[in-house]
């Protein structure tokens, strides 16, 4: 089977996209369910449609678009990604592994293939955790990582419930009904950028992912004294930006001097409470995140992340409190679809590479509902979740051949 990517038409859907955006081009900037992020899905519903696919959406918001089998009692293999974006973003994260997953299976049905098991493209909802700050939101509900109950009472910044918000989306049923069965899906593949440098650096086109970091979220929040920044003297502040820099640099050399590259710890937000030049710092909040494809060493590190946050607040004199935003468990990529894309990626003659995702996707809990693998594309100096992200036409077209390779021997089985 030899298919056509039609990279001239993806790329003018990439680039159309791209359009529907918050932020001034080239940044992209798509909260979940905005008005901006309803009239991008129904762009893209378009699409699904004109491609000949059965479209629906479920309760959550997660799109769904469906090409059928010659066998309907077969469970389907999927693709996809998110078309949701961070806040002056770029426009390939995610979207490439939506239109490209369109792409693929349009150029299937270019070829002449006739799939055994359908084939379901997927767009998640809120992959980001802009809106709602849990990540991964309609694939956690369809793995069952999060509770349609739960769910419900995530509650944005303006206080709007996502039990009341998701309606927006149009999709029928309840959140609880969200949840795949264990056999919805045979096997599930995303395409996606790379997101670092690894790819572009050693020159190979594909990568192919064994194993998915996971990610762990700390909240600390550190109560000293404030006070006018002239009047109070040294000896008697409590100031509560001191421990929550001096917590920054502790998680950073928690993370370095652990002796492995797999473990990243990262403070990335701290907010300080007046933010007034002429006044101490009464109240910090810092947010932190923690990851590694090894979760009982990710484990050993919050733990000592938490010890320090508290010994540094008694340290400052500061009310301290520590809580645990999220705690996820690494992925490991199914072996056999990991052969399939590696010979998806032989017989197209193009070089590839195994390695580990740093960045978690969608793809980390649609691997606690069925087999699944992803394929990674390089992006230029490897630079994402900002406007110069970029990805160009040429390894676009190359991830998608795979892609669709990888899908028509899936579905043949």
């Amino acid at each position: 089977m030899e298919s056509t990517v039609d990279i001239a038409k993806l790329s003018a859907e990439l680039e159309h996209l791209a359009t529907f955006t918050d932020a001034p081009p080239p940044a992209v900037t798509r909260v979940m369910l905005s008005d901006t992020d309803l009239a991008a899905r129904e762009y893209l519903m378009r699409l699904m449609e004109e491609a000949g696919l059965t479209v629906r959406i479920d309760a959550a918001g997660n799109l769904f678009a469906r090409w059928s089998g010659t066998d309907p009692h077969l469970p389907a293999v999927a693709t996809g990604s998110h078309t949701d974006a961070i806040p002056h973003s770029g426009r390939y994260d995610g979207t490439v592994g939506v239109l490209g997953g369109l792409e693929a299976i349009r150029s299937l049905k270019r070829s002449g293939h006739l799939p055994r098991r359908a084939i379901e493209l997927v767009m998640f909802t809120a992959e980001e955790p802009t809106r709602y700050g849990v990540g991964c939101l309609g694939s956690r509900l369809m793995s069952g990582a999060i509770t349609g109950r739960k769910a419900e009472k995530l509650v944005d910044g303006d206080g709007v419930s996502f039990g009341d918000f998701h309606k927006r989306a149009g999709g029928a049923g309840t959140l609880e009904e969200v949840r795949l069965p264990r056999k919805h899906f045979r096997a599930f593949v995303e395409l996606h950028i790379e997101q670092g440098p690894r790819l572009e650096a050693s020159e190979t086109p594909i990568g192919i992912v064994t194993a998915i970091a996971a990610p762990a979220s700390l909240r600390v929040t550190y109560v000293g004294a404030g006070g006018h920044a002239g009047a109070v003297l040294m000896a008697d502040r409590r100031d509560a930006l001191l421990p929550a820099a001096e917590l920054a640099v502790a998680v950073d050399s928690t993370a370095r001097n652990l002796g492995t590259t797999d473990t990243v710890a990262t403070t990335g937000v701290l907010d300080v409470h007046p933010r007034a030049v002429n006044s101490i710092p009464s109240r910090t909040y810092l947010e932190i995140d923690v990851r590694d494809v090894n979760e009982s060493r990710r484990n050993n590190v919050l733990d000592v992340i938490r010890h320090q946050a508290q010994a540094i607040g008694d340290r400052h004199r500061q009310e301290t409190t520590v809580e645990t935003i999220n705690a996820d468990a690494p992925a490991t990529c199914d072996p056999q679809i990991v052969k399939v894309i590696e010979a998806a990626a032989d017989e197209a003659q193009l070089t590839s590479s195994r390695m580990i995702s740093r960045a978690y996707h969608d793809s980390l809990f649609m691997a606690q509902v069925c087999p699944t693998g992803m394929i990674f594309i390089p992006c230029r100096e490897g630079l994402s979740h900002c406007p110069e992200e970029y990805a160009s036409p040429l390894d676009i077209a190359r991830g998608v051949q795979v892609l669709a390779a990888t899908l028509a021997r899936l579905s043949s089985e």
